[in-house]
């Protein structure tokens, strides 16, 4: 979809979150954003309040409208701009949602830190050539350790260190981390171990 022209155009909502932050995205928008927020002004005020060619003004201010963010009424001679103050509170409230903010890493890989831990530490055949000191890096190979356990499923202390021999000997460490990082529960006094969803 372009980016120009989108007044009255449902945009995607990555798109609104881009072209909103794009049009937000200049000091003298913002600035303008500030002015219209206290009231309406025309383009010639706006250009002697922040020492800028009227021109320049309503480029910025073509801008702001694409996205709603202001709009103008013709009063006599001059056209007379103002906030669209409802816009900018629900752009705001869309794009500073946890929900919408999250949506922005729809196409990111995100096992991908996982993938290149799992490369250093690993030999060909799958076991650790250590176990990762650093907290990052453990807790990505404990990711990767922990997908061999069905969830649902009970396991005795003896079947994980079965399991996890094809990682690394050192089974009461790799056990006790996952644990730790909460990936695992057991009952006490070596009784069975689960996987938490």
């Amino acid at each position: 979809m372009e980016e120009s022209g989108m007044q009255g155009v449902a945009m995607s909502d990555n798109n609104e979150l881009v072209t909103v932050f794009k049009a937000l995205a200049d000091a003298s928008r913002l600035k303008i954003v500030g002015l219209l927020a206290q009231k309406s002004y025309t383009v010639e005020q706006l250009a002697a309040m922040l020492g800028l060619k009227a021109s320049t003004i309503s480029h910025h201010l073509s801008r702001l409208a694409e996205v709603g963010l202001v709009s103008a009424r013709a009063e006599g001679y001059y056209s007379v701009y103002q906030l669209e103050k409802k816009a900018l509170n629900d752009h705001m409230q869309r794009i500073f949602s946890t929900e919408q903010i999250a949506e922005v890493t729809a196409d990111v890989d995100m096992d991908a830190f996982e993938r290149k831990v799992m490369r250093d530490f690993c030999q060909p055949d799958g076991q650790l050539k250590t176990i990762p000191a650093q907290r990052k890096k453990l807790e990505a190979v404990l990711h990767y350790i922990v997908k061999i356990f069905e969830l649902n499923v009970r396991y005795s202390e003896k079947q994980i260190n079965e399991m996890l021999t094809r990682f690394h000997p050192d089974t009461a460490t790799l056990r006790r981390e996952l644990v730790g990082y909460r990936l695992m529960q057991r009952e006490g006094g070596g009784g069975e171990y689960w996987r938490v969803a």
